[in-house]
């Protein structure tokens, strides 16, 4: 699974980084504008006394290599990985506080072109992976902000005041505290014609944005369904003018997300980039539950050349050691060159 979504985006011409799982605090955070550490699992290495942490999230560290190593590749640079996080805490949906993630970073750009081609890879690798019935929810991070800092002009307290009951969908409170303008945008979410329909009358206040939604949506016409939250700002912290959800059909939760943000370099140089990351560990629960068992026994003496050919067809085997051996949890066994059903 990890092998053929990493193989799905490598044909787009994203180069693999394999960055380590531990590595010392201030190298995991700080790279990305607005990341923080606060997701951090923290030991103290015993040689140098230093505070190691586990990464919660490979994107951080793809940053930091973008920023220094391969500051002087051309850009756009585009980079995947695939490898194990460890969370802090846990979720009600994802108990596990080890998982793999799986994702490709599109670093110089968060143009609408780069975004779509991200979030058209991001599907693709799903898919790879054997997901199905992929629903893609896309989002504004900022969108409440830049409304706030110019066309809907709010202060700094009321912002933060719209957005927390924007979150709620509380459109009562929203009229108590005056902000009646941002109205329409509790109502927005849904299908994306509709929501898009629903925003136009901000359109030549958003630059272009919902012009750049659309670019997306049209890029996955008959890949994925589409729909559009447009102040959902939960796990996007680090995010800029985009945000993204993905599902899967028969899994509980999102099972991947990604947008634009932004990459700190060490002269303070800004750099935009977009980026998915996807978390398969549901998906192979679910293979390896669906899947039909297909482990051959290989008896004393059974023909190498017949065994060999089936392990190509996909067929598992396992040999027996002795005249003793038993078909351990195994399905077939191999009978001259064909296997016989034990069940």
């Amino acid at each position: 699974m990890l092998r053929a979504a990493l193989d799905a985006i490598r044909a787009h011409g994203y180069e693999r980084v394999a960055p380590p799982l531990a590595e010392y605090e201030e190298s995991l955070v700080g790279r990305l504008k607005a990341g923080t550490a606060r997701d951090l699992l923290r030991v103290v290495d015993p040689l140098s006394q230093r505070t190691l942490a586990l990464r919660p999230d490979i994107t951080t560290q793809v940053g930091r290599i973008a920023a220094t190593r391969l500051a002087g590749r051309p850009r756009p640079l585009r980079l995947s990985y695939g490898g194990p996080v460890v969370k802090l805490r846990a979720s009600q949906l994802r108990p596990e506080r080890e998982m793999t993630q799986i994702g490709a970073e599109l670093i110089g750009r968060d143009s609408a072109a780069a975004a779509a081609e991200i979030v058209a890879l991001a599907v693709e690798a799903l898919k790879a992976a054997g997901a199905r019935g992929i629903t893609v929810d896309l989002t504004l991070p900022d969108l409440v902000e830049t409304l706030a800092a110019g066309p809907l002009p709010l202060d700094a307290p009321t912002t933060a005041k719209v957005r927390a009951l924007l979150d709620a969908k509380d459109a009562g409170g929203l009229t108590a505290l005056g902000a009646e303008a941002y109205l329409p945008l509790v109502a927005a979410a849904g299908s994306f014609e509709a929501s898009v329909a629903r925003l136009r009358p901000y359109s030549a206040k958003l630059g272009g944005r919902l012009d750049a939604l659309q670019q997306i949506a049209a890029r996955l016409q008959g890949v994925a369904n589409v729909t559009l939250d447009p102040t959902e700002r939960h796990g996007f912290e680090y995010q800029s003018w985009l945000g993204f959800s993905l599902f899967a059909e028969g899994l509980a939760g999102e099972i991947g997300r990604g947008g634009s943000y932004t990459i700190l370099h060490e002269d303070g140089r800004e750099e935009p980039a977009v980026g998915f990351s996807i978390y398969p560990d549901p998906l192979l629960d679910r293979v390896t539950s669906e899947a039909p068992v297909r482990r051959l026994f290989l008896p004393l003496g059974h023909d190498a050349d017949a065994a060999a050919s089936l392990r190509q067809q996909g067929w598992i085997t396992v040999a027996a050691l002795g005249d003793s051996c038993t078909a351990q949890g195994c399905s077939h066994m191999l009978q001259g060159r064909e296997p016989v059903s034990l069940t």
